[in-house]
């Protein structure tokens, strides 16, 4: 079965849009999880730290 050329073009068009936007999440999500990752560490760091100072104290 063969598509006229600017079906052919708009279909192509729109796979490219569609990649493009997914790969723009794909990122967007990947940030996210950086910033997560770094949130956490930051909280078990800083529990360990105040579980530190409190041995510390005694």
């Amino acid at each position: 079965m063969r598509h006229s050329r600017n079906e052919v073009g708009r279909w192509r068009m729109l796979r490219q849009i569609h990649r493009r936007r997914s790969r723009w999440l794909e990122g967007q999500s990947r940030r996210n999880r950086h910033i997560y990752c770094i949130r956490r560490l930051h909280r078990i760091q800083h529990h360990r730290s105040l579980l530190y100072s409190v041995a510390y104290e005694w």
